[in-house]
């Protein structure tokens, strides 16, 4: 867990840490997922859908005390101390998470333009379809196909300055990034499958958060 290889990418303002999800906690991410599916109450108890932006299938909160077991907890504490000290040369001392939460969103869903609380957020990818659907008009390849992906937002767009970092998904594959920093989700068609995706909120040492 202390190993973590992570790369920083920076394709406007702030930066985003890019790094993957260790597979033995995106292996129990599903299945506690796939036993709250199954657990109506369960479901219901941790519904986190009304207090979300997403026009989706299902949303619900993480247990606090799941993600401390399986290591999810530790794993966002670590990512999140490294990111910061490869850009700031700071230590933090304070991470609390404020809330962790699931997505499962199936064809013709999306997530409209938002951002979130707190100090630092991500988004990533458990589960994906085998294929996100096609363009309703042939392009010629001119256009990359965006169902289903997520775009990171900042600014607009300018002389050698994009404002939109459009991510495809792979399972596994995590992003950090501001709370401020918004981003949107595309809807995706030509699918039963289920695209299911894993936030965060959390708040570090409003010293180092703040800038003065």
């Amino acid at each position: 867990m202390n190993n973590i290889e992570a790369q920083i990418i920076r394709p406007f303002g702030p930066s985003i840490l890019k790094t993957k999800i260790p597979e033995k906690i995106v292996k129990d991410l599903n299945s506690y997922i796939d036993k709250i599916i199954e657990d109506e109450k369960k479901s219901k108890e941790l519904d986190f859908g009304k207090k979300l932006i997403g026009d989706v299938t299902q949303e619900f909160k993480l247990e606090k005390d799941f993600a401390k077991e399986t290591g999810w907890l530790q794993f966002l504490a670590n990512c999140t101390s490294k990111w910061i000290e490869m850009e700031t040369k700071k230590k933090i001392k304070n991470f609390s998470l404020l809330d962790s939460w699931i997505v499962r969103q199936f064809q013709n869903e999306y997530n409209p333009t938002h951002y979130h609380n707190g100090h630092i957020s991500g988004a990533g990818f458990l589960k994906l379809p085998k294929s996100f659907g096609k363009h309703v008009q042939e392009t010629g390849g001119k256009k990359d196909y965006l169902g289903g992906t997520l775009n990171l937002i900042h600014g607009s767009k300018a002389f050698i300055s994009e404002s939109i970092f459009t991510i495809k998904p792979e399972v596994g594959d995590f992003y950090f990034f501001p709370h401020y920093l918004m981003h949107t989700v595309y809807p995706f068609r030509n699918t039963e499958e289920e695209r299911r995706s894993i936030s965060f909120n959390a708040l570090v040492d409003r010293e180092i958060f703040e800038i003065i």
